[in-house]
């Protein structure tokens, strides 16, 4: 008879929907430091459009909407729609401020492909309709 151990399988951690480097928290704490509301905070969403199928897109909203999954990023307040949400999922948002330009960016590890121009992305399983590349 053989003696067996029993198993034990420790629970994988959960993966951080989205995560923000220290230099987009720095901005957007600039961004909003005069801002009163305690509720403003950064929508970050995934649409159907560029070159390659999907595009990002951010804004600072004032509240979220019912529909939305809110998130703590290093003490942002970050909302993502449902349907982004998985699309996102495990993303790093940064803010690069180089020669050629300043802006966010999206270090997403779904994207498989991106296009030329840097501002749409696909994921593995092909979704989203690639569109000519107009910005």
């Amino acid at each position: 008879m053989i003696d067996q151990q029993p198993t034990v399988i420790e629970p994988t951690p959960p993966t951080t929907v989205v995560s923000l480097t220290d230099a987009a928290v720095s901005k957007l704490q600039e961004l909003t430091k005069e801002e009163t509301n305690p509720d403003i905070g950064l929508r970050v969403y995934v649409y159907s459009g560029g070159c390659s199928g999907f595009r990002y897109g951010m804004m600072l909203e004032d509240a979220p909407t019912p529909e939305d999954n809110v998130l703590d990023a290093s003490g942002i307040k970050v909302y993502v729609d449902g349907q982004s949400i998985s699309l996102l999922q495990g993303s790093q948002i940064d803010y690069v401020d180089t020669l050629m330009g300043a802006g966010f960016t999206v270090n997403n590890p779904n994207a498989v492909a991106a296009c030329g121009c840097g501002s749409s992305f696909r994921t593995a399983d092909d979704a989203g309709t690639a569109r000519s590349c107009a910005h």
